[in-house]
């Protein structure tokens, strides 16, 4: 329980946690927050990680002179196209053995399921859909790499994908994340943006209900 308060009070006051370790690791930070978010896209393991919000808010600090916009920038990109291809590998070397895994304390079964389901649906086009959604953002690689979607096609998705996600979030805390309401509000502004993150899995979620009461 203690850990689990400590990780939303990290989650909701970020701008503090990573004030700290940009004071304390000076340049070291770019590592870190490379880490972070390979790690997220990169391991299927590690959904959990703050990935939306942790971009904007670093977009905000490197407004403030604490990094420079266009190293995280860069540095972000790189480790969310490595994690995803990580990610795409590990699928493939998995392939459909993953079906048979049951939900355990470092498989969210549930979260792959509902992420194969949508790739079902959407095809390559979650590759850049999922890199806004959280726990799906960890999972569609994965899916992609064990329904053997082809290395050509899954790339340039992928790129163009975290692109969008990277720059549109850094650049967003860098512009806006410094003004004066944004400041005064930003828990409250990281949770809007966690939510809107999870939008598109709630919609998902209501209309399997709704689907299955009909068929019911």
């Amino acid at each position: 329980m203690d850990l689990l308060v400590q990780f939303f009070d990290i989650v909701l006051h970020l701008d503090k946690h990573l004030a700290i370790l940009v004071a304390q690791y000076g340049t070291w930070i770019y590592a870190i927050l490379f880490l972070i978010v390979f790690c997220e896209t990169g391991l299927v393991v590690t959904p959990f990680l703050p990935g939306d919000s942790l971009l904007f808010v670093a977009g905000a600090l490197a407004a403030t002179g604490g990094m420079d916009i266009a190293v995280l920038s860069g540095s972000l990109f790189a480790a969310a196209v490595l994690g995803d291809n990580c990610n795409y590998w590990i699928g493939r070397w998995i392939g459909p053995r993953v079906f048979r895994w049951e939900n355990s304390r470092v498989f969210n079964r549930k979260a792959f399921d509902t992420t194969h389901a949508f790739f079902e649906t959407h095809g390559g086009k979650t590759i850049i859909i999922a890199r806004f959604m959280p726990l799906a953002r960890t999972f569609a690689p994965f899916v992609a790499g064990v329904a053997r979607m082809t290395y050509r096609r899954f790339l340039p998705l992928d790129i163009l994908g975290g692109g969008l996600w990277i720059f549109s979030l850094t650049l967003a805390g860098y512009w806006f994340g410094n003004l004066a309401w944004v400041k005064a509000n930003l828990s409250l502004v990281i949770v809007g943006i966690i939510g809107i993150s999870l939008m598109p899995l709630a919609i998902g979620y209501i209309k399997g209900r709704l689907a299955g009461r009909a068929v019911a």
